[in-house]
């Protein structure tokens, strides 16, 4: 029985209290009832101890960097509310939210300065909600509220917390003398969506619901319902495969042709991933980028476009086919990778190509969205190897003259929107023509996306575009394929009617 006792205790440090009252027990059995309550208060309090302690109430845990408290606390919290709420008719709820970029954060400060930020978002957090409600530090960059039952907590309201959460933290955090400026996703659940009402079953809602938000990041919000949890788990179910897919060599890079109006000459070809499935066929890079993503493989992704980009251009100049350069996407992810323009470099040397070879092409959105210092230090870098940059999508991000200016834009692509039509609408040549008069007086090339069709490109070619890309010319190509179709492309002159293929 002692061993028991001990035990007991070892695994009870936090209600140490409680041991008192052994031997409060045993003075009150002597007092009432003399030797023989000394006797059984002495040998049957501390029997009832060893029994008891371990299913007394739990401490609340607490996080050592925020002092909120963690996720095993939270979820203590949402289980009285639930129970609570159950009781007295009234709703409760959770919401998950995360610091959006945070790895950029991680590069940018040491520990001390990240671990600032997180006090100060808990000190923030705490400021913003009722005293009941619960905050709590999830894990790294992922923090929780645990909503005590209320009367009214609906759709509107929780919309209207998570508003002010991120309106909160979107204040600059000041950081050893530097100003920070975050932006935060949000997830929230609501316990009368619930089947299960069980503070794990809340939070993993949340949680659902802060996934589904971070594929529309940043700063987006969004509430859980049932279908939810069917589409996150399809989607990590296409997360996994695609990592395989990767893996072997299943996604692979297919060429589409870039030609010069003026000239009908081939100027180059873009890059773009498309993933062979083994049963599916070919997958759209719609469906599977955004997996991709989620995943956190779009890194590996640009490795292998460019590894395929560069090896192709080299084989095309061992067979004597004169492509000027390929273009390769770079996704926000990549750009914010502080070893990108070694890479780039190292790699161009390993294929024993010129930078000025490779078309570095971004999207007018990450120009647009007021891109961080290592963005726009990746973009200059690159620029200073000798590469070439397209801003691509152009007219779908509002990116600013100046923006174009600070990042060496060589090329602007026209987004596909304002192509479809253009022969037949007066509006569309319009724009495009405000479009290409901006370029122009700016000293920027261009390129028309999406031509389906002859009429389409005289337009472009008449408005003074100079160059077109689309399925009117070619559909993106497989390597294999890319090679026949370059030997019986023939040049086309600017008032042909069409698009000439060599006999044979």
């Amino acid at each position: 029985m002692p061993n028991a006792i001990i035990d007991a205790v070892r695994r009870n440090k936090a209600r140490w209290p409680y041991i008192l009252i052994a031997p409060l027990g045993a003075v009150a059995g002597y007092v009432f009832a003399g030797q023989l309550g000394l006797i059984v208060a002495t040998f049957l309090g501390p029997t009832f101890l060893a029994f008891i302690l371990p299913n007394l109430p739990d401490a609340i845990p607490i996080d050592a960097a925020t002092g909120l408290t963690t996720r095993d606390g939270l979820v203590i919290a949402l289980d009285n509310a639930l129970r609570s709420g159950k009781q007295n008719g009234l709703a409760s709820g959770a919401i998950v939210f995360e610091i959006d970029r945070f790895k950029l954060i991680e590069e940018r400060h040491d520990r001390s300065g990240v671990e600032a930020i997180f006090k100060s978002i808990a000190v923030r957090l705490s400021a913003i909600l009722r005293a009941d409600d619960i905050a709590a530090r999830l894990d790294g960059p992922t923090f929780a509220v645990g909503l005590s039952p209320t009367r009214r907590f609906d759709l509107e309201a929780a919309i209207q917390l998570a508003s002010r959460i991120q309106h909160t933290m979107a204040e600059p955090f000041n950081i050893a003398g530097m100003n920070v400026y975050l932006t935060v996703s949000i997830g929230f659940g609501l316990s009368d969506r619930l089947d299960q009402k069980t503070g794990v079953a809340l939070l993993q809602a949340a949680n659902s619901a802060l996934i589904e938000a971070q594929r529309h990041a940043p700063a987006a919000i969004r509430s859980f319902s049932p279908s939810m949890r069917n589409r996150i788990a399809n989607c990590n179910e296409l997360s996994q495969q695609v990592t395989r897919a990767l893996d072997n060599g299943e996604i692979r890079a297919f060429f589409q042709p870039q030609i010069s109006t003026r000239t009908g000459e081939i100027t180059g070809f873009e890059t773009l991933a498309r993933w062979q499935h083994p049963r599916r066929g070919l997958i759209p890079p719609l469906e599977f980028l955004p997996a991709l993503a989620q995943a956190g493989q779009m890194h590996r992704l640009g490795e292998a476009m460019i590894h395929d980009a560069l090896s192709s251009l080299r084989r095309w100049d061992e067979t004597g086919l004169l492509i000027p350069r390929v273009g390769v996407n770079f996704s926000k992810e990549e750009l914010t990778d502080p070893q990108l323009v070694d890479r780039i470099e190292q790699r161009l040397h390993e294929f024993g190509l010129d930078a000025n070879r490779l078309a570095v092409e971004v999207l007018e959105t990450v120009v647009a969205d007021h891109a961080d210092d290592i963005v726009i230090r990746n973009l200059s870098g690159l620029a200073g190897l000798g590469c070439s940059l397209d801003l691509d999508d152009f007219g779908t991000g509002h990116a600013s003259i100046t923006s174009i200016r600070r990042y060496s834009i060589e090329r602007i692509k026209i987004d596909r929107s304002f192509v479809t039509r253009i022969d037949a609408d007066d509006e569309q040549q319009k724009m495009v023509a405000a479009i290409l008069t901006m370029a122009d007086r700016l000293g920027l090339d261009t390129l028309a996306e999406g031509v389906e069709t002859t009429e389409e490109r005289l337009k472009l070619a008449e408005l003074g575009c100079g160059h077109v890309q689309g399925f009117g010319i070619a559909r993106p190509l497989p390597p294999a394929d890319v090679d026949n179709w370059i030997n019986n492309y023939s040049p086309v002159a600017v008032g042909s009617r069409g698009l000439r293929r060599k006999a044979g």
